[in-house]
């Protein structure tokens, strides 16, 4: 198990911690004890899982304080891509935490296949429904998720809502422990996903009102595994029924403008399913198919959110033109 290494200046440096203007602020290491502590007055718990910073945090302070009564459980589904699944293992291992991976579908309801408003209410009560009914079969009476403190904020959060009715416990919210302490703590414990970007469920990158499909989460992760594969590390591949809006972040949108990867992109898109294939200039933007203020939520891994581009807007700006 791991114990607290003592270097707490090292930890409090990494960020600027949750009201720091005021004298009684806790620092970060105060409130990963105060986690610690909490956790380990429970008699087991079991935490979903991602393998993102957020889980693999508490998972980690979980681990420390109960041991083996601590349980890591990843919901594999087929909006999961299969190198998060994989990535999730890896870092279970790293913890040493035992790893359970649980599977259900969330094609199996109509609710979130219309992709309407409420899809990450729906999915999130499938999944940690799921986590419960595991945790029951493994004697644990208390979930966790990885939500922290920056995830509330305004808009439109619906899987957060689902988190609320389920009365899943949210260490890291509870603490106080916003998004930038996390990726501190995470570093401080060594973990190798302290700076992973977030990753959102594939069904994120459908545009809302779009029916979420086999077919269309199966083209989006080929296409995300491709450019992952070229090097590419803050992307998404937007499907708007067979158009490919390609999303890459500023500082690696430069290598995106590249002839051979504009040629190499629409070639091994189209291969895949695509009718066009687009590069979208304005960049990687968060929760840009979705309802105003939803977050892309996977494993309450913090994506911030844009506004609401519907499917039939994607080509509705107009823009001057050479005889204009």
């Amino acid at each position: 198990m791991r114990t607290e290494t003592g270097a707490d200046a090292d930890v409090d440096a990494a960020v600027k911690t949750t009201g720091s203007e005021d004298a009684d602020a806790q620092s970060v290491t105060e409130k990963a004890a105060a986690v610690r502590e909490s956790l380990g007055e429970r008699d087991g718990v079991l935490i979903a899982f991602s393998g993102g910073v957020d889980s693999a945090v508490v998972a980690t302070l979980a681990h420390d304080a109960l041991g083996d009564d601590a349980v890591a459980c990843t919901a594999k589904s087929e909006t999961l891509p299969a190198a998060e699944l994989d990535d999730a293992r890896r870092v279970a291992d790293e913890i040493g935490i035992r790893h359970e991976i649980v599977e259900f579908s969330e094609l199996d309801n109509p609710d979130f296949v219309v992709n309407d408003g409420d899809r990450c209410y729906h999915c999130r009560t499938m999944r940690l429904g799921r986590m419960y009914e595991a945790a029951r079969d493994l004697g644990i009476g208390t979930v966790c998720d990885g939500t922290n403190a920056s995830d509330p904020g305004e808009g439109h959060r619906p899987g957060l809502r689902a988190v609320d009715e389920l009365d899943v416990r949210s260490p890291l919210l509870e603490a106080g422990i916003e998004k930038d302490e996390v990726r501190a703590i995470a570093e401080e414990c060594g973990l190798s996903v302290a700076d992973k970007p977030s990753m959102a469920c594939l069904s994120s990158r459908i545009p809302t009102g779009l029916e979420v499909t086999t077919e269309r989460l199966t083209r989006v992760e080929k296409a995300e595994r491709v450019l992952r594969e070229w090097g590419f590390s803050q992307f998404r591949v937007r499907d708007h029924d067979g158009l490919a809006r390609i999303e890459i972040a500023a500082d690696e949108l430069e290598a995106a403008l590249n002839h051979d990867f504009v040629v190499a992109a629409r070639e091994h898109l189209t291969d895949l399913g695509f009718e066009h294939v687009t590069l979208d200039l304005h960049g990687y933007q968060t929760g840009s198919v979705s309802p105003a203020g939803e977050d892309e939520q996977g494993d309450a891994d913090g994506d911030e959110s844009d506004d609401e581009p519907l499917v039939e807007d994607v080509f509705a700006a107009e823009y001057p033109t050479a005889s204009e």
